[in-house]
Formats: structure tokens, C-alpha cells, sequence
């Protein structure tokens, strides 16, 4: 969001290269093995092949810049696939509530525009974005791209807080949209909400096709003179100029940022155009035939790998912003690798968004199990024939279905939280399998609803066993106690070594399995980091579990010694020697380990 108000392209330059390229590939540095994961995608490999073909074709090119200089732009957007990946793999739940937050700014600035511009509207005149944006049709493309998000979160959102939200959203960025005067953004607009309702079928996609043939009424009737007073805007005669340009050199094109000139003859001048305005043309004319088939096939299965996923929202809203891009670039473009700009909303942020989402999704690290509705009679039902296990002021928490099944429940949060982008209850889905996958047990998902209240539940499939706090409850051999706290240590220490933090760690979420075994319940609370746990991690998941007077008596008074011997199984003697450290600072006055 920072070309709406940044005083130009050069600065975001910068801060995209020192805040995300940069960083991306000091990770990358760090920790290559990530690339096994990113390089297996397809849309990753297209774009290699793509990008590779077209630093090929320098070799024939008549461009006066020198290799690395056109190597950057290559390199800065394949740090764009990669850093996007490592963003959703690790951060992945603050994702919706960043694109949230960039879609406030533009719409706070938008206005501004529009309050702007409004004095001074004529059919003639076009409204030119403040910031770095310097011409209507490049501030097009950035007010269609967030006109589209809140267009998606309309038509996905679950909450009508949400909505009272999107709907304005929208309407506010499709005014600014059509305030710049560009026709082909409406087109694509058009393709991308005819894309929403059929990738989203639901009751949202026939008001949505009825208000775009509303809209389109209306838009015909009151902007008709500023659409089509300038007829064609000579696309066509570029077209055919450019396609006789192409015929002449099909297959291998001209080069990689080869001259491009077309001339225009109005009224007796020439003007002097630099490319065909047409992005599947501009890949035609530089790379050829041979580098149009890895840039359409990035984006054909950019499509369809979103609809075959499209239970995940952000595979919606990614696929519904290339739509948009494809319907743009219709009239639009160029340059086929270009620096950060307006033309990145268009192609590039949507595919590297999706391959991210793709890579993530194999991962087992997004949702991927449709959010079932579970009305309020159903959930009647339930909840009459089900036993209580745990309930709060506001009603029953966690259900003994019938048939032994559990059905957790997770409250409605304010809809400016966190958690009404990234529900707790899709927390607790996607953290039950990641760990799983990693070797630790969890509870088996069964089902995922949406309530009518506005909360959601998850159905589980309960481990067999005990919590480790009922355990140590009931024993009273100090013996095998001891051995228990032993043994705790030790899978503590697999936890932190695997990269677990369990913020919510206490002994009643650790489960002590029939076979032995330990688990981990209540898991909507909990992180899974790239490596081993940082020593301040380890500290604060002690600090958590002496919060709790029965766990710090046993663990932390008790059975101290024995929780350190099986903690340092796995862990090193700092790591050993900092939680002895963090345990004797925040010891009650008094106590003594044994």
C-alpha cells in the first residue's frame, strides 16, 4: 500500500528491497533446505524457466543495458515467490489481517482522492492517484486490486461486521476506479466478479451477478461520455503493429528488453509509442513463442490449482486478484520483468501469493477442509444428547458427543481481533496436523462448522488417556512420580527441539496416552518455528506452566532435578543451566527444590 502515498517509485524500491527482498534471501542463505519445498511448485518452476529463457534471449537482444542490470528485476521477483512462501509457512496466521491493514490505507487514502477530485470532475478529466502514482491508468490498476479484495472479503467473510465493512470498501474503490477514466480495469472487474461467483457458489453469487448488471446500468448511464469519448484509444492499429513485428521473428522474439517503437500518424504528427500495450503481446515480441508457454502456464495453474482449493479463502481472493490482472493486461504492459510497480498487482503479487498458498497447502500449514454450517437446531440437538466437559460463563466450552467424540467450542471475537481473520478453531486444525506430521500426537480432526451465533467448533476425535495433571494427582509413589516428571522433561525438550511453542503449555494440556506415550491438547494456542526453540522461548514456556500452583509444586519444587535430567536427554547444558536459572528467579520465597 505504500505507492498511495510515498513521493515515488524509487523509495518503494528501496523499502521492498530492505524489507522483504534482502531479508528473504539472507533466510534463504540460512536455511537452503526451504528451497526443496519452494522448488518443487510449478508455478515456481514456470517462472524460472520463463525468467531463464528470457535472460537467454539477451543474447540476441539489441538492449543497451548490461546483463546484471536486467538480472535484478529477475532476482528481486523470485525472492517475491520465496519470501512469500516463508511468510505463509511461518507467519502465515497474520496474513489475512496484513492484507486487512494495507487495504484500510488505501481506502483512507482513496478517499482522500476522491475528496480531492470531486471539485474539479469533468467527463474529460481523469483522476491521477496521489503518491507515486503519476498517470490514471497505472492508479487503476492499484485501486482495482484493493476494489477486488474487499470485493473477495465480501463475498467469503463469515461475519456481517465483516461485511458492513467490504460492501463500502468496495464501492468507495470502484468510484476511484472509475474516476481515472481507464475502461479495460472495468472489463476486468467484470471477469474477476463473473470468477467470484463461480469459484465462491453461494447466495452472495446471485446478488453479485444481479448488482453487476446493476452496476453496469448505472456505470453506461452516468459515465458513458468519459468511457467512450475516446473510442479506441488506437489498441487495435498498436495491435496489428506489434503482431507484424511478431510474425517476423515468432518463435525466439527479439529479446529480452529489445527497442520496441511503434508510430502512430494523428493528424498529421507522429507519435512514438514504446510498447504494444498488451502483456501477452509484450511476451510474444521479446521472448517469442517459446517464452509465452511458461508465462500462460503460470497462470493456468495458478487458476487451476485456486479452484481446487477454493475452500481456502486466500486462495479466492489470490486467484480473483489474477483474474483482474489477466482482464487488465489486456490493453496494459510492457515490460515482461519489471522493477516493483503498479504492474506487480497485476501478474506478479497474485502468482507468487498462489504459489506460496500451493506450497503451503502440501505443508499441511493452511486450511484445507471446507468450514461446514452447523445451524442452530443441529447444534440443539447435539448439545442436548452431549455430556459437559467443559463450560464457561458463557456456556458450554467442550462436548461429549454421543458416540465419544468431542465437540470444541470457540467463542465469536471482535471482528477488528486477530482471530476473526484466522479463526482459533481453523488455528487448532491446521496445528493438529502440522504436528502430527512432525511426530507429535493430537487430537484427530473430524469436522470443522461455523455456528449461527458467529463461533465456530471443531468435532475431534479425543486421544485415549489421562492429562498428566490428573496423573500426577492420583499417584503417590514419589518414586514413579519422579520417573513421570523425568520422562516429561525429556518430551519437553523434543518440543522445543522440534520448534514448538506452546504458549498455552501447562500440565492439564499434556495428555499421558494409554500406550505411554505423551500428547498435546488445546492446541489452537501454539507456534511452530523453523529450528530449535531461542533460549527466551524456552524461559517463557517455564514462566507459563509456574503460573499454576499444583505444576509449579511438582515440577518446579518437587521434582526439579528429575524435570532437568530428562530435559538435558536432547538439550545442551546452557539450555539446561538457563531453565535452572529461570525456575530459581521466579521461586516463591521460601521454597526449596529436594
Amino acid at each position: 500500500s505504500d505507492l498511495y502515498f510515498l513521493p515515488g517509485r524509487s523509495l518503494h524500491h528501496k523499502l521492498y528491497y530492505g524489507l522483504f527482498s534482502i531479508p528473504t534471501l539472507i533466510a534463504i542463505i540460512l536455511r537452503p533446505r526451504e528451497l526443496k519445498d519452494i522448488l518443487r511448485n510449478p508455478i515456481v518452476l514456470g517462472f524460472m524457466l520463463f525468467a531463464a529463457w528470457a535472460m537467454f534471449s539477451l543474447l540476441w537482444s539489441t538492449t543497451e543495458e548490461d546483463f546484471w542490470s536486467k538480472l535484478r528485476p529477475v532476482l528481486h521477483l523470485l525472492m517475491l515467490f520465496f519470501g512469500c512462501s516463508l511468510l505463509l509457512k511461518y507467519r502465515g496466521e497474520i496474513l489475512q489481517s496484513l492484507l486487512f491493514g494495507a487495504a484500510v490505507i488505501a481506502l483512507l487514502v482513496t478517499l482522500y482522492n476522491l475528496y480531492v477530485f470531486a471539485p474539479t470532475y469533468a467527463s474529460e478529466v481523469r483522476m491521477i492517484g496521489t503518491g507515486a502514482f503519476d498517470n490514471p491508468l497505472l492508479s487503476s490498476h492499484a485501486f482495482g486490486f484493493f476494489c477486488i479484495y474487499w470485493l473477495t472479503l465480501g463475498m467469503t467473510c463469515k461475519r456481517p461486521q465483516i461485511l458492513c465493512i467490504a460492501v463500502p470498501g468496495f464501492l468507495i474503490m470502484f468510484a476511484a476506479l472509475i474516476s481515472t477514466g481507464s475502461r479495460t480495469p472495468l472489463v476486468a472487474i467484470v471477469l474477476a466478479i463473473v470468477w467470484l461467483s463461480f469459484i465462491c457458489w453461494n447466495r452472495r453469487s446471485l446478488a453479485l451477478i444481479s448488482g453487476l448488471i446493476i452496476g453496469g446500468i448505472v456505470v453506461m448511464a452516468l459515465f458513458s461520455e468519459m468511457i467512450l469519448s475516446r473510442g479506441s484509444s488506437f489498441r487495435f492499429e498498436l495491435w496489428q503493429m506489434a503482431l507484424a513485428l511478431i510474425e517476423q521473428r515468432p518463435w525466439i522474439g527479439y529479446g529480452y528488453d529489445a527497442p520496441l517503437t511503434l508510430t502512430l500518424q494523428l493528424l498529421g504528427t507522429d507519435y512514438i509509442l514504446f510498447e504494444p500495450h498488451n502483456f501477452a503481446l509484450g511476451v510474444l515480441y521479446y521472448v517469442g513463442i517459446f517464452g509465452l508457454l511458461p508465462w500462460l502456464f503460470m497462470q493456468i495453474w495458478a487458476l487451476y490449482s485456486s479452484w481446487r482449493h477454493r475452500v481456502q479463502p486466500l486462495f479466492i481472493l489470490a486467484s480473483a486478484w489474477l483474474v483482474y490482472g489477466i482482464g487488465a493486461g489486456l490493453t496494459e504492459g510492457g515490460g515482461i520483468l519489471p522493477r516493483p510497480k503498479e504492474h506487480w498487482y497485476l501478474l506478479w503479487i497474485p502468482l507468487a501469493l498462489i504459489a506460496a498458498l500451493c506450497i503451503n497447502q502440501r505443508l499441511k500449514t493452511l486450511l484445507d477442509r471446507p468450514v461446514r454450517r452447523l445451524s442452530a437446531a443441529a447444534y440443539g440437538t447435539l448439545q442436548a444428547h452431549a455430556q459437559v466437559i467443559e463450560e464457561d460463563g458463557l456456556g458450554p466450552k467442550v462436548l461429549r458427543l454421543e458416540n465419544g467424540n468431542f465437540l470444541k467450542i470457540f467463542r465469536a471475537r471482535r471482528f477488528y481481533t486477530s482471530g476473526s481473520f484466522n479463526p482459533y478453531s481453523e488455528r487448532f486444525v491446521v496445528n493438529s496436523e502440522r504436528l502430527q506430521s512432525i511426530g507429535v500426537p493430537a487430537p484427530k480432526i473430524l469436522d470443522l462448522y461455523q455456528l449461527a451465533d458467529g463461533s465456530s467448533a471443531v468435532l475431534y476425535q479425543p486421544l485415549a488417556g489421562q492429562t498428566l495433571r490428573q496423573v500426577m494427582q492420583s499417584m503417590g509413589s514419589p518414586a514413579v512420580r519422579q520417573a513421570l516428571v523425568e520422562r516429561f522433561g525429556k518430551f519437553l525438550a523434543i518440543l522445543h527441539d522440534k520448534g514448538v511453542y506452546f504458549r498455552s503449555l501447562h500440565l492439564g494440556n499434556v495428555l499421558l496416552m494409554d500406550d505411554g506415550e505423551f500428547a498435546l491438547i488445546d492446541i489452537a494456542d501454539l507456534r511452530i518455528y523453523p529450528s530449535a526453540l531461542r533460549i527466551a522461548l524456552r524461559q517463557r514456556n517455564l514462566r507459563h506452566m509456574q503460573r499454576y500452583p499444583e505444576d509449579r509444586r511438582w515440577l518446579f519444587e518437587e521434582q526439579l532435578p528429575q524435570l532437568l535430567q530428562g530435559y538435558a536427554t536432547l538439550a545442551s547444558p546452557v539450555e539446561v543451566e538457563s531453565l535452572r536459572n529461570q525456575v530459581a528467579r521466579l521461586r516463591p520465597a521460601g521454597a526449596t527444590p529436594n
